[in-house]
């Protein structure tokens, strides 16, 4: 079987034509959905990148392979020591591979961020410029349409292409971002929305839109008004779309090749992205459904129902296990991960009840989430003191998540904080369990890109001093300065 694996970073499923949108954002993979299968319910399990990817390479959830955050306490990737690799806990790459399978990669992603495990188990890593993810879906097709040409009609491989473009800064042609102009945009956030948004301080807010001084025209530099929000939303559909129009390169290719029927695609991303959302925009910064809901396509000739819709919930790491299954290998026993292939092939299958997930880069969170309520326990804030310890959504009733309700249903807070405890439990009798590397992230404190220190300095050079004071009483200690004002 040839398996083309898309990885796209960043990318909303609420943003694709084939999901829904408005816009005609995905025109070449929607060609793929209708030939292919559509999961709704699709999540990461840990986010954001490093988290995601070291789950996509290990099977497993981040409380297990340790790669919780990306770099320093909790970052650290956990593998059996000693030489030789585990059949256990395979690497999905070697796992593949040894039954014969070429395996091969396009991405930057081992090199943007350090991760040697990135890079175990391929036939081939082609990470095709020195830009660390800020190259776009032209130059990542610039190496990989070469290697179709040759390798394409090729048996039984298994190429992932990594694809940046939904990611901030957006630097595609504008002309993507410009054909937005007279298209609407979604009702949320409204204006009262985002006008109470102003009060926000943390990064990527409304207000604090951007980290430093430089962004490109395909962004604005706050949301202000529901205009600054249609600037930022048509700048992401842009990078969408101009990602998208890659793709149609590929199936071009493939067409040509003649073997665009034969070839097995899975779509997928590593993270969404937060529009709004806790008053969070351009950013994955949360254990919140709009990071962790991500997007799954299925096309697997001979195997997928064409044009079906699946509801269930699935994690990222069941997305290996079942093109493992689908592949007749067994599924290790120590991957976190189960095979959904029965849905793909029409059969009775029923998803997970619920799903547990977590983020510890810009704070230590962890959610659990069922068909109706979406909790959060944040364990710290980060820089992000709007989070409360204890969140409660009713995603019948809030689907853009605008109202805690834990106050009003404690008997649901005690059922999703009894799944969590529960979860917790069973993680940790499992074999070779070491620590959870969320509490190395909770001890040391979620400051990677940006300290309180640095955030601080900020507020107070843009005048917030009241907000800045507050930081400064709650991350009160020696690294915490006045700022100078000679």
């Amino acid at each position: 079987m040839r398996i083309i694996y898309l990885d796209i970073d960043s990318l909303r499923p609420d943003h694709m034509s084939c999901y829904g949108y408005n816009r005609p954002t995905t025109p070449n993979i929607d060609k793929i959905a209708a030939e292919g299968m559509v999961f709704n319910s699709c999540y990461t399990a840990s986010s954001p990148c490093v988290p995601s990817r070291a789950s996509f390479m290990s099977g497993r959830f981040g409380i297990h392979h340790g790669a919780l955050t990306h770099w320093g306490p909790g970052g650290e990737f956990y593998y059996p020591e000693g030489d030789g690799h585990s059949e256990v806990i395979p690497f999905f790459t070697r796992h593949i591979r040894k039954a014969g399978y070429k395996t091969v990669t396009f991405s930057s992603f081992g090199d943007r961020h350090h991760a040697w495990w990135y890079f175990a188990g391929w036939n081939e890593v082609h990470t095709h410029s020195l830009k660390e993810g800020n190259e776009n879906a032209d130059e990542v097709n610039a190496s990989v349409i070469p290697w179709l040409k040759q390798h394409g009609k090729e048996e039984d491989y298994f190429l992932h292409i990594q694809y940046w473009d939904p990611h901030s800064f957006y630097t595609y042609p504008i002309e993507y971002m410009e054909q937005w102009k007279d298209s609407p945009v979604k009702a949320f956030p409204d204006e009262a929305t985002i006008a109470a948004q102003q009060s926000d301080s943390f990064p990527r807010s409304a207000k604090f839109l951007h980290w430093g001084d430089k962004y490109p025209a395909t962004m604005p530099g706050q949301i202000a008004s529901r205009e600054d929000y249609k600037h930022v939303i048509d700048g992401y559909d842009g990078g969408v779309n101009y990602m998208d129009k890659y793709v149609g390169e590929l199936l071009d290719t493939l067409r040509e090749l003649g073997i665009e029927d034969e070839v097995c695609f899975i779509i997928s991303a590593d993270h969404a992205e937060s529009m709004g959302e806790q008053g969070i925009y351009i950013e994955h910064a949360s254990a919140t459904e709009a990071v962790h809901h991500i997007p799954l396509i299925f096309k697997a000739p001979g195997v997928t129902q064409p044009g079906a819709k699946v509801d269930g919930f699935v994690y990222n790491v069941d997305v290996i296990a079942t093109i493992t299954d689908m592949l007749g290998l067994e599924v290790p026993s120590g991957w976190d991960g189960k095979s959904f292939l029965p849905a793909l092939k029409g059969e009775h299958w029923q998803g997970r009840d619920y799903l547990v997930m977590d983020h510890a880069l810009y704070v230590c969170q962890r959610a659990v989430r069922d068909e109706k309520w979406y909790f959060i326990r944040t364990y710290h804030q980060g820089l992000y003191l709007n989070f409360e310890p204890v969140t409660l959504y009713d995603m019948e009733n809030d689907p853009n998540q605008l109202h805690n309700v834990a106050d009003q249903y404690p008997d649901v807070v005690k059922e999703m904080d009894h799944r969590l405890s529960q979860w917790l439990h069973e993680q940790a009798s499992k074999p070779d369990y070491k620590v959870d590397p969320l509490q190395k992230v909770i001890e040391t404190g979620p400051w990677k890109y940006l300290s309180a220190d640095d955030w601080i300095r900020k507020l107070e050079r843009n005048g917030a001093m009241e907000e800045a004071a507050v930081l400064r009483r709650k991350y009160k200690s020696e690294a915490l300065q006045p700022a100078y004002d000679g």
